[in-house]
């Protein structure tokens, strides 16, 4: 069944301020792309072309600009306005009439999965016709996130910014969802906070036994770049990984390795970005050959 894709770019990135006084934080840099480009990419390296993008009233012309119709990498986008922060599962009930009741990815426009291996994870995932699947992450801080308990290799809950933990695994912020998750966030009562909370349409999956979650191998690593360190630490990961030669959150990469578009027919693409070693990795992909500035050889 063929799987559509929302990227939730809202929210007000308070605990970003002041760098989210005038600009909202899926537009802010990850080392050399917006932020936003991570979680896009992700959602095309699973193959999804049409995607739904959510943004705050205010900022949707800025999205619009950045992104375009989506055109240029072969993918679609719908625009969803998200008129206040009533948590992630609300983004299912905004997004209701776009997934038709089709299967979707639904991933946060603040979180980055980067490392190798990765794309080629998402791409053998196949959409989900009943149930759902979860991704978790083994963190330092798990009471920040929502977070898993097993009993032994079962799960057994899923609770939200625990004050005492049942595990380390956190449930990062891809969410992949069989056609039935708008009408169950329907069903869901606003929490202390006035929001509609992932991990409570989570656990409606959970109590049916249709929850899948699997666990991050080593080596992948997850940034959710809502915090000054995490977004340091983020753009710190992109470049680190970047400069052994491997390019991430790149829609043109991700467009081309898919066969939506072809870089050798974007000349404009590559003369905009001619001057970046961005715009170098772009080219020794389409060229096949290795650059001589900033000796960047792109392989997966």
């Amino acid at each position: 069944m063929k799987c559509k894709g929302i990227i939730l770019a809202g929210g007000k990135g308070t605990r970003l301020r002041p760098l989210t006084s005038c600009v909202c934080k899926p537009l802010l840099p990850v080392y050399d792309k917006p932020m936003i480009y991570y979680p896009l990419s992700v959602l095309m390296q699973a193959g999804i072309r049409d995607i739904a993008v959510i943004t705050t009233p205010e900022d949707q012309h800025l999205f619009k600009r950045l992104l375009g119709d989506g055109g240029q990498w072969g993918v679609r986008f719908t625009w969803i306005v998200q008129p206040s922060a009533d948590g992630i599962a609300h983004a299912y009930i905004l997004a209701e009439d776009f997934l038709e009741g089709q299967p979707s990815a639904l991933v946060l426009g603040d979180n980055l999965f980067l490392g190798n291996g990765f794309s080629e994870r998402v791409k053998s995932l196949e959409a989900p016709e009943v149930g759902g699947t979860v991704f978790t992450v083994d963190v330092k801080d798990p009471e920040r996130y929502g977070v898993v308990g097993f009993d032994g290799a079962r799960v057994t809950e899923i609770v939200e910014k625990p004050a005492v933990p049942p595990s380390n695994c956190a449930v990062t912020g891809l969410y992949f969802l069989d056609g039935d998750a708008a009408r169950r966030a329907r069903s869901l009562l606003p929490s202390e906070r006035g929001e509609l909370e992932i991990v409570s349409l989570l656990k409606t999956y959970l109590n049916d036994g249709t929850l899948g979650v699997e666990r991050l191998e080593a080596g992948l690593e997850w940034y959710d770049a809502g915090t000054h360190d995490s977004l340091l630490q983020a753009s710190l990961a992109v470049q680190r990984l970047q400069q052994d030669g491997v390019l991430y959150g790149s829609p043109e990469e991700a467009a081309f390795r898919q066969g939506w578009s072809s870089l050798e027919d974007a000349p404009s693409v590559l003369k905009e970005l001619g001057k970046t070693a961005y715009g170098r990795m772009l080219e020794q992909l389409a060229t096949g050959r290795p650059t001589l500035a900033g000796g960047y050889a792109v392989s997966r």
